[in-house]
């Protein structure tokens, strides 16, 4: 692990795992403001955005204590102020926003740094079929998150449900627009995006989540509200209580995005394909909950580089989909009413769905060309 560092938001905690069968408590999920900050980019070598760093190649630099000796005592769990929204794990939580990144998946962008470290991540489809992410950070901070890129239509209303700021150094314009009427700050250059070395461009576009929260200005300070329902610390969730036992969970997001995840008994791990999805530090990535979400797919009038048009995932509206959790899963709807609604994940009869405290990661799969299994 790289040493802890601090700022403006003081230290930010790994994620407890050291805290499974230590605290036992409810866990409350309480809005507690709003305020998020996304990093979006794709500037060249030398444009927008491009201030040139020396970069730390260790993904274990994360903010934060790194074991339960130098985290001081256990987070008392009935206190709704302890209670990391984005996971709902109990912590000593910092009142700060959320940060949103894009992070590129491509062949050439793997591994990614900062990942592992992320609350949520959402996968989507964009041009030629690849997929990329929106990751969204709050209860741990990685010193980088590399690489990120541009804005996408979908991005807005994925991640407005936070409130907080957009940064990034391309994008179409109509994309910034809706960004910006979801009530997003847009931070297009500056402090927080560079350069690193050892990748090629543009796959080596770094954000530094620390130097990226000094920019919030005063409307963007609070901490996010709730993403979903979270069970009390230390017991089931939905898909543990009433769900079927599962190992692996296939997902084709489209010819050259197929994701697996397989359970070990105690979390679900990543593969691209049959590939495990590692970090820059070598770790695979796992995830607490697996959100599988069906939607459609409209393409755009704007087209990239290469003329391909923008392909978005429609996340305003309802749909089907899948909760896996525990080593079981359990079909639900989920429903966002607007661009900046929050996210609802609901049961047939229309209650909540309740997620284990932990990371969670969303499959945007389309309707119609992609579908996912259950073994």
């Amino acid at each position: 692990m790289g040493e802890m560092t601090t700022g403006k938001y003081g230290l930010a905690p790994r994620r407890p795992r050291w805290l499974m069968g230590v605290i036992v408590g409810t866990v409350v999920a309480v809005a507690i403001g709003g305020g998020a900050i996304a990093f979006f980019a794709g500037a060249l070598p030398g444009g927008p955005g491009s201030e040139v760093t020396a970069v730390p190649t260790d993904t274990g630099s994360l903010t934060g204590p790194t074991d339960p000796a130098t985290a001081g005592p256990a987070a008392d769990p009935l206190a709704d102020s302890l209670i990391w929204p984005l996971t709902g794990v109990p912590g000593d939580v910092v009142e700060r926003p959320a940060l949103a990144g894009k992070v590129e998946n491509s062949a050439a962008a793997r591994p990614q740094e900062g990942l592992d470290a992320a609350d949520i991540v959402f996968e989507e489809m964009v041009e030629g079929g690849i997929s990329r992410y929106l990751a969204i950070y709050h209860s741990v901070l990685p010193y980088h998150v590399v690489p990120v890129r541009s804005i996408r239509p979908m991005d807005a209303p994925i991640a407005a449900w936070t409130g907080g700021i957009i940064a990034y150094a391309g994008g179409k314009d109509r994309f910034e627009e809706r960004a910006a009427a979801a009530g997003l700050q847009l931070i297009s250059t500056g402090s927080g995006l560079g350069r690193v070395a050892g990748r090629a461009a543009p796959h080596n576009l770094a954000a530094n989540p620390e130097k990226l929260l000094a920019r919030a200005d005063a409307g963007h300070q609070g901490a996010p509200p709730p993403f979903a329902t979270f069970a009390k610390w230390g017991t089931p969730g939905t898909a543990e209580t009433a769900g079927t036992p599962a190992t692996q969970l296939t997902v084709t997001i489209s010819a050259s995005a197929e994701p697996r995840w397989r359970w070990d008994g105690d979390r679900w791990w990543r593969w691209e394909g049959n590939d495990p999805a590692l970090g820059s530090s070598g770790a695979q990535l796992t995830a607490t909950n697996v959100l599988i979400l069906g939607v459609d797919v409209e393409m755009r009038p704007e087209v990239d580089a290469a003329g391909t048009h923008v392909p978005e995932s429609i996340v305003v509206g309802a749909g089907s989909g899948l909760l896996a959790s525990a080593g079981a899963t359990w079909p639900i709807t989920w429903r966002k009413d607007s661009d900046t609604a929050a996210w609802q994940f609901l049961d047939a009869s229309g209650a909540p769905v309740v997620l284990v405290p932990g990371n969670t990661w969303v499959e945007l799969v389309p309707n119609g060309t992609g579908n996912w299994s259950v073994e």
